[in-house]
């Protein structure tokens, strides 16, 4: 329910969109979790699969195009070929770029997934972990401003102004 209000309340997020797919297992059975991450690094969804296939990143493009409503001017990738597969047939006009380590952005971002998954001790269901890492990603934007960018009255400022909008969330 918080996550829900936060991500209406956000702002517009980067029009260069990073996807990656990393494993996880859950109870013993490897899964895939596929996220998606803009230019500042804010994560904009995740999706927990069985299977990585076409239909599988077919499924998570419109995952991302449902909760965008706005069309990306470039994605990057790494150079899974399924990626491209499901692009033509979603978002042909849309620039694609498997350029070696221009994904790095994406691949940093499953950090801090692998901390909560060791704090957790791993996760007990598909659905936990597709509940829990999707509300995980949105607080992490919120609170996550990007400190090594930016002056530290402005870090506070942007600090301040996230402890207000978590207030406004949960405390109403």
């Amino acid at each position: 329910m918080y996550c829900n209000q936060i991500k209406k309340s956000r702002s517009q997020l980067g029009d260069t969109w990073y996807l990656d797919e990393v494993f996880i297992k859950i109870n013993g059975v490897l899964h895939y979790l596929w996220r998606a991450v803009d230019q500042d690094g804010d994560e904009i969804d995740i999706l927990v699969q069985k299977c990585k296939d076409k239909g599988a990143a077919i499924c998570f493009f419109k995952l991302l195009l449902k909760g965008q409503g706005v069309m990306q001017l470039k994605i990057v990738t790494d150079k899974l070929a399924i990626y491209s597969a499901a692009k033509k047939e979603l978002m042909p006009s849309i620039e694609h770029s498997t350029v070696q380590y221009e994904n790095n952005r994406c691949e940093l971002s499953h950090q801090p997934t692998r901390q909560q998954e060791r704090q957790m001790r791993r996760f007990k269901s598909h659905g936990q972990a597709q509940r829990f890492l999707s509300c995980h990603g949105v607080i992490n934007n919120l609170f996550r401003p990007g400190r090594h960018l930016m002056q530290a009255k402005h870090y506070r400022f942007f600090r301040d102004r996230s402890f207000v909008e978590w207030d406004r969330v949960s405390c109403v």
